[in-house]
């Protein structure tokens, strides 16, 4: 029998590559959600609390330093996949849960671009214009699905704000700080809630777009169905459970 030769640099290096691959196949069943999004249980609790101040310090308040209620958590966690700009993350960034704090679309620079998503989405490699169409479906899909659920939290967060705004003239020895920055916690809650409103009509907008450009390049019976669902969001973004009175005195509107 001959005998065995060495397997040399070869077999090491193939070692090796394969336990990269199998970490990151890991990595990403691990960190990858739905939707694109990080999964709940790698993400830091208070991940979203970033929106509070970036909304007052878009007006010129200070931030509330309370620590977030459940509700409050909640309704920061719910209200970003709303505002974030949809099918904007690279598949890598949702496995590594990298993303940036964003400014609310009242001082948003450059404007809001009705088409930046369609183009995108036409732009973008597919098999087929059956995936385009898919695409925007699910994307619509997911904002359907998740509006009820932030906006029944955000009237809860909007009852116990009006308990809490009645009990500050009722609590005795109550300090500066304590009461600016229970003012501060309301304002907070409110402008997010009339950020995501904001960015409800914009993504509507764009879904519309893209879907009368996507009917012009490559028209399919599919595109009603479409139509269907933006127009049902469209409609629960027009008369929401809970609407956000203006902070300022005035209605805090998209530039451009």
């Amino acid at each position: 029998m001959a005998p065995v030769k060495p397997a040399g640099p070869f077999l090491p290096r193939l070692l090796s590559i394969v336990s990269v691959i199998l970490f990151g196949a890991t990595l990403a069943a691990c960190s990858g959600g739905d939707f694109g999004r990080v999964r709940q249980d790698v993400r830091n609790d208070d991940m979203h609390r970033w929106m509070g101040a970036e909304a007052t310090g878009s007006i010129g308040r200070p931030p509330s330093r309370f620590q977030l209620t459940d509700n409050e958590r909640m309704l920061r966690d719910l209200a970003y996949p709303l505002v974030e700009p949809p099918h904007s993350r690279p598949a890598w960034k949702s496995v590594f849960g990298d993303y940036d704090p964003f400014a609310p679309p009242w001082r948003q620079k450059p404007a809001f671009d009705r088409s930046a998503y369609g183009r995108q989405l036409i732009d973008e490699p597919h098999r087929s214009h059956a995936s385009r169409y898919a695409q925007l479906i699910d994307d619509v899909r997911d904002d359907i699905t998740r509006f009820d659920p932030f906006f029944n939290t955000a009237r809860q967060v909007f009852d116990l704000d009006s308990k809490r705004k009645a009990s500050l003239n009722l609590v005795s020895d109550l300090s500066r700080r304590e009461r600016s920055d229970a003012v501060a916690r309301m304002e907070e809650n409110t402008l997010i809630v009339q950020w995501v409103q904001q960015c409800l009509e914009q993504r509507i907008a764009s879904y519309r777009w893209a879907l009368e450009h996507l009917v012009i390049q490559a028209p399919d019976g599919v595109a009603a169905d479409a139509d269907r669902l933006i127009g049902q969001l469209a409609a629960l973004t027009a008369n929401p459970p809970v609407t956000a009175a203006p902070v300022v005195g005035r209605a805090l509107r998209t530039r451009g």
